[in-house]
């Protein structure tokens, strides 16, 4: 990946433009993870220089919250983005102003698709249900139907007294019990069709992961189709994965108010209570990352994780503000 430079050292007489340019290349070069130790105790300097450096940067940070995680977002339509240019464009778009100048240029299609998911799409804003960060809804549907919505989840529910409830799911995550009444979620290219089932659909820019967690289900792509029974799960994108087994209390342990992790890496737990809360957890430490770990986190205790990692893994924590959070 190509790594960001730090930015230099400054005066006290920096012009305001100059100020916000270099508080925005620190919240760039930190929150994507390029920023090490001496970097870190460099730009404790720098913003400590005058108030006017401080609160630079407590404007940047804020500008930087309103974007969603944009290194972590996948291109909607499975074009792979090389590392170096995905640092690119994101640091050209906070930095240097191209996201207004997109805008500007291409009109509605930033919002139909905007680049790096660094808001909802347009058809995200405009879905029939939608949750926040760390919010759950639950949903109770005609024909017996209910869902219940996860964190930064969309979805479309379609009206009428068809023979099959419709439901869209756009991104995120929901839990469906079905009863009599068959029910049909759209999710990425792919269908489910259940009746008489529970269910959990996980859609992450393209990326379909279907679990059954009761009764039988019907997962359909490209003319192709598998039947996942009780406690199986099966994954898609362009084509079919394979059935394999599934642990509900794994798969679904956000409906208990948990996060359940069995032999995962860290660095995929981290991403997964990023998911959860304001702000971001970046880990510096890849081999840290690599390491497998079983553990169960409460979601309303979230901000006890990064204390608990401290001491079990013994690494530091470096609070920057805005939910940021540099762990080396």
């Amino acid at each position: 990946m190509t790594e960001h430079a730090p930015p230099p050292m400054t005066t006290t007489d920096e012009s305001p433009d100059e100020l916000r340019t270099r508080a925005k290349d620190w919240v760039v070069h930190i929150a994507t993870g390029d920023a090490t130790a001496a970097d870190l105790r460099e730009f404790e300097r720098w913003r400590a220089t005058s108030p006017r450096h401080a609160a630079a940067y407590a404007q940047a940070d804020r500008m930087w919250r309103m974007l969603k995680t944009p290194l972590q977002a996948a291109d909607s339509h499975g074009a792979k983005t090389s590392a170096s240019r995905r640092d690119a464009v994101t640091r050209r778009g906070f930095v240097g102003g191209a996201i207004a100048a997109s805008i500007a240029a291409v009109g509605g299609a930033m919002l139909v698709r905007p680049p790096l998911g660094m808001w909802p799409s347009l058809s995200e804003l405009s879905s029939d249900y939608r949750t926040a960060i760390g919010e759950q809804r639950r949903l109770a549907l005609a024909g017996d139907v209910s869902v219940e919505m996860n964190t930064r989840t969309s979805l479309n529910v379609a009206s009428g007294e068809g023979p099959e409830q419709l439901i869209d799911l756009i991104e995120g995550e929901a839990a469906i019990t079905v009863g009599d009444r068959p029910v049909k979620v759209q999710a990425g290219r792919g269908a489910v069709a259940a009746a008489n089932a529970q269910f959990v659909v996980r859609c992450e820019g393209g990326d379909i992961q279907v679990t059954c967690l009761a009764g039988r289900i019907d997962v359909a792509l490209g003319g192709k189709d598998a039947d996942v029974a009780a406690r199986q799960k099966i994954s898609y994108r362009t084509g079919l994965g394979t059935v394999s087994a599934a642990n509900p209390d794994v798969e679904s342990s956000w409906r208990d108010g948990m996060l359940v992790f069995e032999n995962a890496a860290l660095a995929r737990v981290i991403d997964e209570i990023n998911r959860y809360r304001p702000g971001r957890i970046v880990l510096m430490n890849a081999e840290l990352g690599r390491r497998q770990i079983s553990a169960r986190f409460k979601l309303n205790r979230l901000d006890a994780v990064v204390t608990q990692f401290q001491e079990v893994f013994g690494v530091k924590a470096t609070a920057l503000g805005g939910g940021i959070v540099i762990v080396s």
